[in-house]
């Protein structure tokens, strides 16, 4: 009895048990399905979330790029002109021009070493250069060339090199080339970006440059415009154009002879720079050797884009004489006629100074020691002011600092020797040695002695013509008056002196009295001290007519090979180019007897 009573005691307890392991069975396949369910729900959330929030810009962009256009606008850049004086019609030296760009599509190019073979011949890039940029495989866009002429492009279609082509793009073109490549500079590139660089182009680059514009709208289906969608539009600003003070003919002819004479002379480069004295306007400026500013990147020397009528510091030599003689006239420590006794040499301390051609003179005027270029006669004028007056005369001409012309790369030369006060420094700096200085400065010195006395600012930009078409003049600029208008006066007739009776007569012009004065200066060693005998600079700077200077030239050559004196270099050329100026602007001749 007791045993079946336990047996139906444990089939209830055993179903008791299946029942319960049934009902958890289901509960875990319950909660296993919420997981599962909420998982995906969270999966989800993070998804969208993902999407719409974290991701929401690039999905936004990819969105737009399928129907929205965006692009760059580029501005023109500036012109740069230049005017001459019959015509009264601009020349165009700086300008821009439709070119191709020729560029390579790797990804459609299956033989990158046959097309590299054949399209070498075209381009300037290095063999293993042009064949890396082919043989990018995923590559769409490399480009090859630029600058290509349509004539060029024409012969490379007929090559039907698979994946090479061509786009339009805009250049910087000069159109007279050499003549006009140290003002003008030219458009180079700094890293992928295209910049103005030396001359007018380097230091205008921003106004020339302009602004970029930017243009977004959308596009249907097609491509085609939706004028009534949305559309942010900002213009391009067109670069200002720049009109230079330099006379175009002028430029031509000046720039020509002084190449002329660099080559006959055998000299390693020089300079010319007419100047208008009365407003400090720059008529011509020029160097040699040139370069041609469409193809800058064949000069093998960088050193002759450097404009070194602006930029070279050098020791002028005599031509500094004037400087101290009209210092020393202004003072009224010196006449013309004031007389001292050369002896042949000065001793200065332990120094002992002579002549450059090693004579004595005896009893000679102050205009005797500008015709015979007499060192010992540029010290005593000073001698006689002091060492402080010269340096402050030195200082007031504008030497030893920038005269502010708007070209890239001017010095402001070094005078600091005379700061010392030194009796030798100041003797020496008489006669143009032991100090350095540019080839503007001394022609804006020259401007100061003929023009009445007034220091003008030097300038080469006459307008500006905004992108809106309103103009900007450039205004003469008085810095200050240095010497009275008497010294002015009295130092021009002794300059025309030096001209007729003196060492410069090679620079005289037919029919017209011309003032001027000659700078043979000997070349510093470049080690030890002293001077080299054979090697030295010639500079001639003088001005014409003499009652109202309306022209001061400089002409400078560095170096000549066939001839000892700047008498014999630079004054001819001098002579050569003034008397195209007194032609060319009809200057009526004057009385000479």
């Amino acid at each position: 009895m007791n045993v079946r009573r336990y047996s139906k005691a444990t089939k209830r307890q055993n179903y008791g048990r299946a029942s319960s392991d049934r009902k958890k069975k289901k509960f875990s396949r319950i909660h296993f399905l919420v997981a599962v369910f909420t998982v995906f729900v969270v999966a989800i959330v993070v998804r969208l979330f993902s999407l719409q929030v974290l991701q929401h810009g690039f999905y936004e962009a990819l969105a737009e790029g399928q129907h929205a256009i965006s692009q760059l606008l580029l501005p023109d850049r500036g012109e740069i002109l230049a005017y001459d004086n019959y015509s009264k019609e601009p020349h165009s030296v700086a300008t821009n021009l439709d070119v191709n760009l020729v560029f390579a599509i790797p990804k459609q190019i299956e033989n990158p070493e046959e097309v590299s073979e054949k399209l070498l011949p075209y381009v300037d890039l290095e063999e293993e250069e042009l064949l890396r940029r082919l043989s990018k495989e995923d590559d769409i866009y490399e480009p090859i060339e630029h600058n290509v002429s349509d004539e060029k492009w024409e012969e490379l279609q007929q090559l039907n090199l698979p994946g090479i082509d061509a786009t339009t793009e805009r250049t910087r073109y000069y159109p007279e080339k050499e003549t006009f490549s140290h003002l003008t500079g030219f458009i180079g590139f700094s890293d992928d970006q295209r910049i103005g660089q030396y001359g007018i182009e380097g230091y205008f680059d921003e106004e020339l440059a302009g602004e970029q514009g930017f243009l977004k709208t959308e596009q249907d289906a097609g491509g085609r415009w939706i004028t009534v969608g949305n559309t942010l539009l900002e213009e391009a600003k067109d670069g200002n154009s720049i009109i230079l003070t330099i006379d175009h003919a002028v430029q031509f002819y000046v720039c020509d002879r002084l190449a002329e004479a660099v080559q006959r002379h055998g000299a390693s480069e020089g300079s010319a720079i007419v100047m208008n004295p009365s407003t400090g306007a720059i008529l011509a400026m020029c160097n040699a050797p040139e370069y041609d500013a469409n193809n800058y990147s064949e000069v093998e020397n960088i050193e002759v884009f450097i404009n070194s009528a602006v930029s070279d510091q050098y020791e002028p030599g005599s031509v500094f004489k004037t400087i101290a003689m009209a210092a020393a006239l202004d003072m009224g420590a010196v006449t013309p006629t004031s007389t001292y006794e050369d002896t042949g040499e000065v001793k200065i301390g332990k120094y002992t100074i002579r002549n450059s051609d090693l004579k004595a003179y005896g009893i000679q005027t102050m205009t005797n020691v500008l015709e015979n270029s007499l060192n010992t006669g540029a010290i005593h004028a000073v001698q006689e002011i002091g060492n402080k007056a010269f340096y402050q005369y030195v200082s007031k001409f504008g030497f030893g600092e920038k005269t502010g012309i708007e070209l890239e790369g001017e010095n402001p030369g070094d005078v600091a020797s005379l700061a010392t006060l030194g009796d030798i420094y100041a003797a020496t700096a008489s006669y143009g040695q032991g100090i350095t200085v540019t080839p503007i400065q001394l022609i804006n010195a020259y401007a100061v002695a003929v023009n009445g006395g007034n220091l003008m600012r030097p300038y080469i930009v006459g307008k500006v013509i905004k992108e809106n078409g309103f103009e900007v003049e450039t205004e003469p600029e008085i810095i200050r008056q240095v010497i009275s208008a008497e010294t002015s006066r009295t130092i021009k007739a002794m300059l025309v002196s030096v001209v007729n009776k003196g060492h410069a007569s090679n620079a005289q012009v037919p029919g017209y009295f011309v003032g001027g004065k000659t700078g043979t200066a000997q070349i510093a060693k470049s080690t030890g001290v002293g001077y080299e005998s054979t090697r030295h600079n010639d500079t001639f700077v003088g001005f014409a007519p003499v009652d109202e200077p309306e022209f001061v030239v400089l002409t400078k050559i560095n170096e000549p090979k066939d001839v000892p004196w700047a008498a014999s270099s630079a004054a001819p050329l001098f002579g050569d180019i003034m008397k195209f100026l007194v032609d060319y602007y009809q200057i009526p001749p004057d009385e000479v007897e």
